[in-house]
């Protein structure tokens, strides 16, 4: 068995943790959210130009003819491929992209409209409505499981561990100003899931070793499940992160942002359990006779 003493940077990384959270949070509040088209409402429109010695200046300029709201100009994957966003009002007018694709091919012979989203603010207002409650849900049944699979103190160091990797996400999301679209939600209710997962497999040695060794106080015992489950979290981890990283580089720049979420999630999640999860177990002072009594509660 491995014996790396994780233990003695519980303090340490604790207080990392807990400088990034507040980090997090103050960009949360402060600088906000880069809420895609999804959540805000508007138009998208992805564009190829056969030739490439244009600039994303020159694009704004030719769409900025148009007197579209909102606008932004960007490079997509490469200096070919552009991808346009603007908050359109009226979008129940099905000519105005037909239009918009005329004026702006007079400029531009060889573009090429690879993709136009359209949504209304009605829409984008109900998706981050129903993505908060998803969030909201998978978060309340996952703690669910918890509070009913392990004792109390378990379920809080679960609890914490979880809104820990979630709100350091997102808040590495505000600080690069990355896009939020739906993608994103679905890789936060997956990181949620892991990060979940990975704390279950830690917390279940812990229990087994708790009744088996009644003479060892938490802050060993807690390093000793670590290293014994620490082989299949390595190996967890890096075939996810291998994959990941597969689709971060070669997926192209529409999963890229899923992609990085991902990453950062089992990184994440990875360190959350080790160094968030059973500090608040050593903490709470969890210890043989805490499982003893709730097994006499049980019969």
């Amino acid at each position: 068995m491995n014996n790396i003493r994780f233990n003695k940077y519980y303090k340490k990384f604790g207080f990392l943790s807990v400088i990034l959270v507040i980090i997090s949070l103050s960009l949360l509040s402060f600088k906000g959210l880069n809420y895609g088209v999804d959540f805000k409402g508007g138009t998208l429109i992805e564009i190829r130009l056969d030739i490439s010695d244009h600039s994303v200046s020159k694009v704004r300029d030719v769409f900025s003819k148009s007197n579209l709201p909102n606008l932004t100009v960007k490079n997509f994957g490469n200096d070919k491929d552009y991808l346009i966003k603007f908050q359109k009002q009226n979008l129940g007018n099905p000519e105005y992209i037909n239009n918009l694709k005329n004026e702006v091919s007079k400029s531009f012979p060889d573009i090429n409209f690879r993709r136009v989203e359209n949504v209304g603010p009605k829409v984008s207002s109900e998706l981050l409505k129903s993505s908060i409650i998803a969030i909201s849900l998978s978060l309340a049944a996952m703690l669910f499981y918890i509070w009913i699979r392990f004792e109390w103190q378990f379920s809080l160091g679960a609890i914490v561990a979880l809104f820990h990797d979630v709100i350091i996400t997102l808040g590495i999301f505000s600080l690069l100003s990355l896009e939020i679209n739906l993608s994103i939600v679905a890789a936060v209710l997956t990181i949620v899931g892991y990060s979940m997962n990975d704390t279950v497999v830690i917390y279940d040695r812990v229990r087994d070793n708790l009744k088996k060794y009644s003479d060892i106080d938490i802050f060993d015992l807690s390093n000793r499940s670590i290293n014994e489950t620490l082989s299949r979290t390595i190996l967890t981890s890096l075939t996810t992160l291998l994959a990941l990283l597969s689709i971060f580089f070669l997926g192209g720049e529409i999963l890229r942002g899923f992609s990085f979420a991902m990453i950062m999630g089992v990184i994440i999640g990875t360190y959350s359990s080790i160094y968030i999860a059973n500090p608040i177990l050593v903490r709470l002072n969890v210890n043989h006779d805490t499982l003893v009594k709730k097994d006499e509660e049980k019969n």
